[in-house]
Parts: structure tokens; C-alpha cells; sequence
């Protein structure tokens, strides 16, 4: 009997030595790998080196490898960057980046904007739209095709002529309608906006006083001129108002003296209006009778 309790307790020995030998070689062969290895890292890591950054994360935060260089260094980030998309593992929350036309991504299969070049559809990007579709520059993914939208016609105008309502008997009358949707790009184009056509009327007689635009923008017209006329003088106006009595008389002496001249060589008496006078005037010649 106690033979076999004295074995027992070395079997039991030999166990315990063996599992702290173990302990120690796992010990031994994770400082050989990560010689560097911190436990008091800061900025979200658990683990962290020297070396190569964060090796690991805190629960919630995401693990992204930036490059500086020709070195990568682990980060640990509450949300992936631009270009990245985060996945959830029950060890590790990982970033991986997007496809290469895209420019921010759900997942590696489902893209939310495109990079330059691109246009979204479906959650893809790509080169040209499909067919029934059209390419937006603004928002920069494949939309529908929209087309031009008009009201209803308004009612036809009354029949005029030049601006009139009377005094004619064939004028012309028009009506309009308004755009409701402008198309897009590929769309349909609108149609006319407004109609014109030919119309006849029972001629009447424009009472007094009742005249069409045109003719109350020419008496305006006139109007204005004649105050601006009124209102500007003549140029010889104002040089006769700056003349003195003396220059007048010189003026009127001047008048004579050609009118003077004048009646020397034509031999005629010759008024100031340039008209012979009465005396020299000719006089008409009787009428002969002629007998057979």
C-alpha cells in the first residue's frame, strides 16, 4: 500500500515538472519572435513594437497596416479610412482596401463612390452606363433619362393687330404654355411654348382717344423730344444772345453792302429779300386780237 502511494506521488511530480518546462520553452520562443513586444501601448493598441507599431487592438477598434516608405506600421482606428472597408472578426477587426475603381466602398463587393473616370450603378463603377440610362458629371453614377414635361395650353388671346383691338378686320391671336420638367441631357426635347394664328373679327371703329401701345409710345417719343429740344438751345441761339448792339449793326451793314452788290451787276433794284421791286417788275402784254 504504500508502495503504490509513494509511486503515484513521483508520477505526479514528473506531470508538474513537465508542464513548467513547457510553460517556460512558449515563454522563451515568444520573446525570440517579439523581442520588442510592450504591453503598454498607447493610442488603442494591446500589443505594440518598436519596430512595426501595433501588433494587436482593443475590443471595437479596427487594425490598418499604413505605409511610410518602404515600412508598414500597424494602427489602431475607431472607424477604416477612405478607400478602406472594415470587417469583424472574432479575434481581430481587420481594414481592407477597396477595389481599384473605387473610391470608398461598403464592402469588396459593393462600392458607394467611384474614383474619376468611373460611374456608379448598382454598386459597381463603371465605364459607361447601361442602356436606358445617362451618365451624371454632377453626382457621378448612372441616372434615368428624363424627359421634357409641358402644361396644358392657356386660352387664346384676344385678336390684335399692331398692338390694337379695333379698327381692323384680320388680326392674329396667340396662346402659351409652360415648361414643367427641363430634360436631361439625353432627353426629349421640349416643344413649342406658344402658337400663333390668323383671326377675323367684326370691324369696329377705334373710339376717340383709344389707341394701341405702339401708338402711345410714339406720342411719348414725341413728347420727350420736343422737352429735350426745349430744354437744350441751338448753338447760333447761344451765339446770338453772347453778341453785343455794336456786332449786330456791323452784321446788318454787311447784309447791305452785298445786297448792294448784287443790284450793280444785274442793273435791277434788288429788296433785302433778294426780289425786284415793283416799278421794275414786267408788265404783262395785252392780248392782240387775231381776224380771220
Amino acid at each position: 500500500m504504500h508502495l503504490r502511494l509513494i509511486s503515484c506521488f513521483f508520477i505526479i511530480l514528473n506531470f508538474m515538472e513537465y508542464i513548467g518546462s513547457q510553460n517556460a520553452s512558449r515563454g522563451r520562443r515568444q520573446r525570440r519572435t517579439h523581442p520588442n513586444v510592450s504591453q503598454g501601448c498607447q493610442g488603442g493598441c494591446a500589443t505594440c513594437s518598436d519596430y512595426n507599431g501595433c501588433l494587436s487592438c482593443k475590443p471595437r477598434l479596427f487594425f490598418v497596416l499604413e505605409r511610410i516608405g518602404m515600412k508598414q506600421i500597424g494602427v489602431c482606428l475607431s472607424s477604416c479610412p477612405s478607400g478602406y472597408y472594415g470587417t469583424r472578426y472574432p479575434d481581430i477587426n481587420k481594414c481592407t482596401k477597396c477595389k481599384a475603381d473605387c473610391d470608398t466602398c461598403f464592402n469588396k463587393n459593393f462600392c458607394t463612390k467611384c474614383k474619376s473616370g468611373f460611374y456608379l450603378h448598382l454598386g459597381k463603377c463603371l465605364d459607361h452606363c447601361p442602356e436606358g440610362l445617362e451618365a451624371s458629371n454632377h453626382t457621378m453614377e448612372c441616372v434615368n433619362i428624363v424627359h421634357c414635361e409641358v402644361s396644358e395650353w392657356n386660352p387664346w388671346s384676344p385678336c390684335t393687330k399692331k398692338g390694337k383691338t379695333c379698327g381692323f378686320k384680320r388680326g392674329t391671336e396667340t396662346r402659351v404654355r409652360e415648361i414643367i420638367q427641363h430634360p436631361s441631357a439625353k432627353g426629349n426635347l421640349c416643344p413649342p411654348t406658344n402658337e400663333t394664328r390668323k383671326c377675323t373679327v367684326q370691324r369696329k371703329k377705334c373710339q376717340k382717344g383709344e389707341r394701341g401701345k405702339k401708338g402711345r409710345e410714339r406720342k411719348r417719343k414725341k413728347v420727350n423730344k420736343g422737352e429735350s429740344k426745349e430744354a437744350i438751345p441751338d448753338s447760333k441761339d447761344l451765339e446770338a444772345s453772347k453778341e453785343t448792339p455794336e456786332q449786330r449793326e456791323n452784321k446788318q451793314q454787311q447784309k447791305k453792302r452785298k445786297v448792294q452788290d448784287k443790284q450793280q451787276k444785274s442793273g435791277t433794284e434788288v429788296t433785302l429779300a433778294g426780289l425786284p421791286s415793283v416799278s421794275q417788275r414786267t408788265q404783262p402784254t395785252p392780248c392782240r386780237r387775231r381776224y380771220l
